[in-house]
């Protein structure tokens, strides 16, 4: 399993690479250039976060159908109660 822990720092580094761009942003002190540089890394970040989530999220529902377990229920179904 050392990929997935792999790929679990991976993840929590790039989400903490993405914190910290936010919080240089945020507080308005960069010059333009500075600005787009740090935004367009920020965006490589997040996509980079989005595809591991994304990854994960596949992995959770193969192995419950896999292992014939209860059926899954969308993050976005979970609101309408």
């Amino acid at each position: 399993m050392p990929k997935t822990t792999d790929k679990l720092k991976d993840f929590e580094k790039s989400l903490e690479q993405l914190e910290k761009i936010v919080t240089k942003m945020e507080a308005g002190e960069l010059g333009l250039e500075e600005s787009l540089s740090h935004f367009e890394k920020g965006i490589a970040l997040a996509k980079n976060c989005q595809d591991t989530l994304s990854n994960a999220e596949l992995r959770v529902e193969q192995l419950i159908e896999k292992n014939s377990l209860q059926q899954t229920i969308p993050f976005e179904d979970l609101d309408e109660d």
